[in-house]
């Protein structure tokens, strides 16, 4: 019978890989903590002053800042606009036609948001689209 050559022994496992995502200095998971930075306006200031070191929240955290002052304008520029066109003759018309229009824009906006936290809970760095660049522009200057 020949004789078998001894099997060499196995290589040491390797060190197995974060099971979750990484922690921020507030504690939260990344993903947790960058979702509830999308909050508009106040999720976004408090999550940016209180993480330092984590880009991804700070990202989400600039972007939700940025968003929520385009929210709070929109609202502005929709209230003049209404007032206006209660001005107007026949402004029962036409404001009926812009509070339509108004709500598809909220709509639309409520649509943003949630996809934001759905993207930063899933741990996807998303941009919205023209905030999401200004956003990345701050916190790349402010690093």
């Amino acid at each position: 019978m020949p004789e078998q050559e001894p099997t060499p022994p196995s290589p040491p496992p390797a060190p197995s890989p974060e099971l979750g995502p990484k922690s921020t200095s507030t504690g939260l998971p990344s993903n947790v903590a960058a979702a509830l930075a999308c909050i508009p306006l106040i999720g976004g200031i408090i999550f940016y002053i209180v993480e330092k070191h984590d880009a991804f929240v700070r990202f989400y955290a600039m972007q939700s800042i940025i968003f929520g002052i385009a929210w709070i304008l929109i609202q502005i520029g929709s209230g003049i606009l209404s007032g206006l066109f209660s001005a107007l003759p026949g402004g029962w018309f036409f404001g009926s036609l812009w509070g339509i229009f108004w709500w598809l824009i909220n709509l639309a906006l409520f649509v943003l948001f949630v996809v934001t936290v759905v993207k930063a809970f899933a741990n996807v760095r998303w941009e919205i689209p023209y905030i999401g660049p200004m956003a990345r522009k701050q916190v790349e200057s402010a690093t």
